[in-house]
């Protein structure tokens, strides 16, 4: 999955328009007047115009935006503008990036009390933390598991993707990182810094009398699963919500007993920012749980960080049915790769993709 394919899938979703809605747990605290400036990719959740209506009339602070179109872009934009952010939307792997930097400053947690009720997994997890101090608010997240086609066997382990069982059924994202994950996993192996690539290439070439399909995008997903071109695959957690509810389609996503490949995105305040207090009170009212039921039910949103907040959902919603808070004890999250791990990782993609083609 490319880093920015999670965020375009939201085109997918309704665009519908909300009225404001009253927010449950605003700070106690005098507000920050003013505007703060949020840099983040375009459309994905801190820029839906109804929400910052909302918040602009309940606090007195205006959010504007500037946006990024790649995670790199990010960094530079922190790096080369100081004093132009007071806050970022950035992925945890990124986040160790800009902290290992100086580019981030310490979250103070008693301004955002809706953090309350973060997962701990989520808040203690290393990329966001340094010295002990944690530098996001982790907000929303998600993972790359298996989806199976309804009614077949319930896999308990990535190394069904081998079975015998599913000749000619399998579709895998076309992904390096993704796939060396699944292929760490297969061999009991970390899936950000594993030992032995070369089982790796083994457990992932065991697969080619399976593989189908490699695919790109959802919308090709949907379609060759729909033409039941394969019934088992590397899939989205998001992306099986919006197939069964959006497209209606027969899916089944499990998480076996290795766990996720997960994600988490968090809310950071660049060092710099001019209104540091102004944004996390923005960021205490994206994790809302007031918030997140309206983006999530009216708009479509990847689960929240805030358990408060993903229990709101209706018990029959798919997207609370699918992120399962257990998942998150056992889900592993991406890290930042160094340049020589992450060319490796390509290369031994790129060599299992050429084993399947012959």
């Amino acid at each position: 999955m490319t880093e920015i394919t999670r965020r375009n899938t939201l085109k997918l979703m309704s665009g519908a328009v909300i009225a404001g809605a009253a927010f449950s747990a605003m700070p106690r605290m005098a507000f920050s007047a003013g505007k703060i400036t949020v840099l983040n990719w375009q459309g994905y959740g801190t820029d839906e115009a109804w929400s910052i209506k909302a918040f602009a009339e309940k606090t007195g602070i205006e959010v504007v935006h500037d946006y990024y179109s790649s995670e790199s872009e990010m960094l530079t934009k922190l790096r080369t503008n100081p004093g132009a952010y007071d806050l970022v939307v950035l992925n945890a792997a990124r986040c160790a990036q800009a902290t290992a930097e100086d580019l981030l400053q310490p979250i103070d947690f008693s301004k955002v009390p809706n953090a309350a009720t973060i997962d701990a997994n989520l808040r203690s997890n290393a990329n966001f933390l340094k010295d002990g101090k944690g530098y996001a608010v982790p907000w929303v997240w998600g993972m790359t598991s298996l989806a199976i086609r309804d009614g077949m066997p319930v896999p308990d382990s990535y190394k069904v993707l081998a079975d015998p069982a599913y000749k000619g059924r399998v579709a895998m994202d076309d992904d390096a990182i993704i796939c060396v994950a699944a292929g760490a996993l297969m061999t009991g192996q970390d899936m950000n810094n594993p030992k032995d690539l070369g089982a790796i290439r083994d457990a992932l070439k065991s697969i080619k009398p399976n593989v189908k399909l490699l695919w790109s995008t959802e919308d090709q997903w949907n379609k060759s699963f729909a033409a039941k071109e394969f019934d088992l695959s590397l899939f989205w957690s998001g992306g099986s919500v919006r197939s069964k509810r959006n497209s209606k389609l027969p899916v089944d996503f499990v998480v076996p007993k290795e766990g996720g490949i997960g994600w988490v995105d968090g809310l950071g305040i660049p060092a710099s920012a001019p209104n540091a207090d102004g944004a996390l009170v923005f960021a205490n009212w994206l994790i809302d749980p007031t918030f997140y039921l309206e983006w999530a039910t009216k708009v479509g949103a990847p689960a929240s960080s805030n358990s408060a907040a993903l229990a709101s959902l209706p018990a029959d919603d798919l997207s609370r049915q699918v992120h399962k808070p257990e998942y998150l004890k056992t889900m592993g999250i991406m890290s930042a790769l160094p340049d020589d791990r992450r060319e490796a990782f390509n290369n031994l993609w790129q060599e299992v993709k050429a084993f399947y083609a012959e």
